[in-house]
């Protein structure tokens, strides 16, 4: 009820009284007319709203699940991005939940993203367009992959229900560790369509290929191109047969390039991807901008329907000759639907034998896994 419609009752109130004399009356509607003035906030008084109410649902929500070290530099890196118009986060660690996003909240005047929030529970995440998942325990001295994977699921089984349940139409982008195989365990626990299931998988290896490749040539990486392909870990495929700058492949100015021979030590590139992450490990203790500007760029593809290709994690079940339901990084075309697309990439003989060998390692260890 506005301030009119008050005033109406209560005139219509104090003439209920009848005999009531009109100058009584008259005290009481202009007592009335103060108490509204007075009771009207700032707001009220600064803004005349030309559509009262709230504004509109966001179409371009992201959720971000887990404010870890990883978390927060994804939340960065989109929140500078500026392509969501709703940044939510949330975590089981809730001072540490508020903290980090009442800092990311007093920065808004520097940002072009309307709503950044917490959630206090998985209802807050409802209508997101992404759900990013970060969330993930680490592996304990002594502990088999498969220990910590299948402690991640039982993790995953308390976050992808949930979000699936809150935003069907959501897409899933899984960045925790061991990325692949947690890629198919949201696909499994969402029971979402595998378009709309992805991991950021080899998008940062590829990133780091270009840019040791760049750093051999003296070229920026952005005009080295070249993939890295299969799993997010040790046993991932340089794709050399595609690497290239401007079109010259480099394997046409050097066929010895992906061999030992090689005198220019071309296969360290790979080594040097494989071995980075430890590297950034061993000197700060962990690894996010990096991660977090990769999560950004393949979230700017999605939101934006850029159709831009990236090597994610996707199912590649009867691409390149794998038999295994697994999920691998392959390029893919990103936009609005989730995976687009997946690209046709000619591979040679031992590219081909190297990602189905790591398709059936992933599987070795993913069909024992209690979902």
């Amino acid at each position: 009820m506005d301030s009119a419609q008050s005033m109406r009752v209560v005139i219509d109130w104090a003439f209920s009284f009848g005999d009531a004399p009109l100058t009584e009356v008259s005290t009481l509607v202009s007592n009335w007319a103060y108490w509204t003035e007075t009771m009207t906030t700032v707001r009220q008084k600064l803004l005349h709203e030309a559509i009262p109410g709230e504004p509109g649902v966001p179409t371009s929500k992201v959720t971000i699940v887990g404010v870890g070290q990883v978390g927060m530099a994804c939340a960065f890196s989109i929140l500078q991005s500026g392509v969501a118009d709703d940044v939510t986060l949330i975590d089981v660690a809730g001072d540490k939940l508020q903290g980090e996003v009442m800092d990311l909240q007093h920065g808004s005047l520097f940002l072009k993203t309307p709503k950044i929030r917490a959630a206090k529970d998985y209802s807050e995440t409802a209508g997101s367009k992404l759900c990013i998942i970060t969330a993930g325990v680490r592996q304990q001295e002594g502990e088999t992959r498969l220990d910590l994977v299948q402690r991640n699921v039982e993790v995953f089984k308390h976050i992808v229900p949930p979000l699936a349940q809150y935003s069907p139409k959501a897409i899933l982008l899984v960045v925790s560790n061991p990325v692949d195989i947690l890629t198919y365990v949201a696909w499994k626990l969402s029971g979402f369509p595998q378009e709309r299931v992805l991991g950021s998988g080899t998008n940062l290896d590829s990133a780091r290929f270009r840019f040791l490749m760049g750093e051999k040539l003296g070229i920026h990486p952005s005009s080295v191109h070249g993939h890295i392909i299969g799993e997010h870990g040790d046993s991932s495929v340089p794709v050399w047969s595609g690497a290239n700058v401007a079109g010259v492949s480099l394997l046409s100015l050097n066929p010895e390039l992906e061999s030992k021979l090689d005198a220019e030590g071309w296969t360290k590139v790979h080594q040097d991807v494989v071995d980075s992450a430890y590297e950034i490990i061993r000197l700060k203790g962990y690894t996010s901008w990096a991660i977090g500007l990769s999560v950004s760029g393949l979230t700017q593809s999605i939101l934006k329907n850029l159709r831009s290709v990236h090597p994610v994690s996707t199912l590649v079940k009867g691409i390149h000759g794998i038999e295994e339901e697994v999920f691998l990084s392959v390029p893919c075309v990103l936009g609005w639907a989730g995976v687009c697309g997946l690209l046709q990439q000619p591979l040679k003989e031992k590219e081909a034998q190297q990602l189905v060998q790591s398709a059936k390692t992933l599987w070795s260890i993913q069909k024992q896994l209690a979902l």
